[in-house]
C-alpha cells in the first residue's frame, strides 16, 4: 500500500467515525438534555468536515508536477493542515460562547440524564483509539495533514471527557450543579484552542519554507562531502512540499576543474542525496571554487 492509499485509508475512516459519532452524540444530548454532549456534536461534525479537506489535500498534494506547478502539489498538505487548525479555533469558541450563553441564562436548568455518561465513555475510547491509529499512519508517511488529521480525533475524545465529568458532577452533585457540563465544555474548548494554535504553527512554518530539522540538512551536507572532488559545502537551503524535500546547495571544487567535470560532481551529488535521503525529490547544485576571488559559477541542475 502506497502513502496516498494509506493516508486516504486513515482520512476515511475518521470520517466514517465521526459521522457516526457525531450523530450519536447529537442525538444523546438532545434526548438527554447535555449541552457539552450537543456541544461536543457539533465539534465532531465539524471534524467531518475537515477530514473532507484533507482527503481533497490528500489528492490534490499527489499530483505530478505540471507546467504552473513545477515543484508539485505538496503544499496542498500544510494548506489543508492549516485550515483544519484554524477550525479548530473555531470550534473553541462556538463552544465556550454557547456554554457561557447557558451558564448565564436565568431560565431554569435542567441537568443532564444519566444515559448520556455511558455514552461519552463509548466515544471516549473509540476516539483515543482512532487517534492512536491515525497518528501512527500519519508518522509513516510523513504528513502534516494526516497528523492534524489524527489529532481532532484526540481532541474530540478530551471534549468528551470533559462532558463526562461535568455530568458526573452533575448526576452527583443533584440541584444547584446543572451547569458543571456546560463549565467542563468551557475547559475542554480552551484545550482545543491551544492545541489548534500548537497545530497551526508548524503548518504555517511549512508554508512560509522555514527550514526542516538541522538533522536532515547536516545529513545532506554531510553525504555531498562524500563526493570525490567536492571540497566543502558552502550553503545548503531546505524546503518542506509535503512529504517531499528540495535541496539548493553550493559546493566547492578545485578552481581549475574544467566545465565538465564540475557538471558531472553535480550529478554525483543530486544522485548520491536522493539515494541517501529518499524523501528529497529534488537537489540543485551550484559549483563554486573554493578560494576567493573567482566570480564563476557553473549551474546545474542535473
Amino acid at each position: 500500500m502506497n502513502r496516498l492509499q494509506r493516508s486516504l485509508r486513515a482520512t476515511w475512516l475518521g470520517m466514517v467515525a465521526n459521522t457516526l459519532l457525531a450523530g450519536g452524540k447529537l442525538a444523546a444530548g438532545i434526548l438527554g438534555n447535555s449541552q457539552a454532549l450537543i456541544a461536543d456534536a457539533i465539534e465532531s461534525f465539524a471534524d467531518v468536515f475537515s477530514s473532507i479537506v484533507v482527503w481533497r489535500a490528500l489528492v490534490v498534494a499527489a499530483e505530478p508536477a505540471d507546467e504552473d506547478h513545477p515543484y508539485g502539489h505538496g503544499k496542498a498538505e500544510p494548506l489543508a493542515a492549516a485550515t483544519v487548525a484554524t477550525m479548530l479555533l473555531v470550534a473553541a469558541g462556538a463552544i465556550v460562547f454557547k456554554s457561557g450563553q447557558e451558564i448565564f441564562s436565568s431560565a431554569s436548568q435542567t441537568g443532564p440524564k444519566a444515559f448520556t455518561l455511558i455514552v461519552l465513555i463509548g466515544v471516549v475510547l473509540t476516539k483515543e483509539l482512532l487517534f492512536r491509529f491515525v497518528a501512527r499512519e500519519a508518522h509513516t508517511v510523513d504528513s502534516t495533514a494526516v497528523h492534524t488529521d489524527a489529532w481532532h480525533h484526540r481532541l474530540d475524545a478530551i471534549t468528551s471527557l470533559a462532558a463526562a465529568i461535568g455530568i458526573s458532577i452533575s448526576l452527583i452533585g443533584g440541584k444547584g450543579y446543572e451547569s458543571a457540563d456546560n463549565i467542563a465544555a468551557i475547559v475542554a474548548a480552551g484545550i482545543i484552542a491551544w492545541n489548534g494554535w500548537r497545530l497551526l504553527r508548524p503548518a504555517l512554518n511549512e508554508l512560509m519554507d522555514a527550514s526542516p530539522n538541522r538533522e536532515v540538512i547536516e545529513q545532506i551536507r554531510q553525504t555531498a562531502t562524500t563526493i570525490p572532488g567536492v571540497e566543502g559545502v558552502e550553503k545548503c537551503i531546505v524546503r518542506k512540499m509535503g512529504h517531499r524535500y528540495f535541496v539548493d546547495m553550493h559546493v566547492e571544487v578545485d578552481p581549475q576543474m574544467t566545465v565538465q567535470r564540475g557538471h558531472a560532481i553535480a550529478h554525483d551529488v543530486k544522485d548520491k542525496v536522493r539515494e541517501k535521503l529518499p524523501a528529497v525529490r529534488d537537489v540543485l547544485v551550484h559549483i563554486e571554487p573554493n578560494r576567493s576571488g573567482k566570480d564563476e559559477r557553473i549551474e546545474d541542475r542535473g
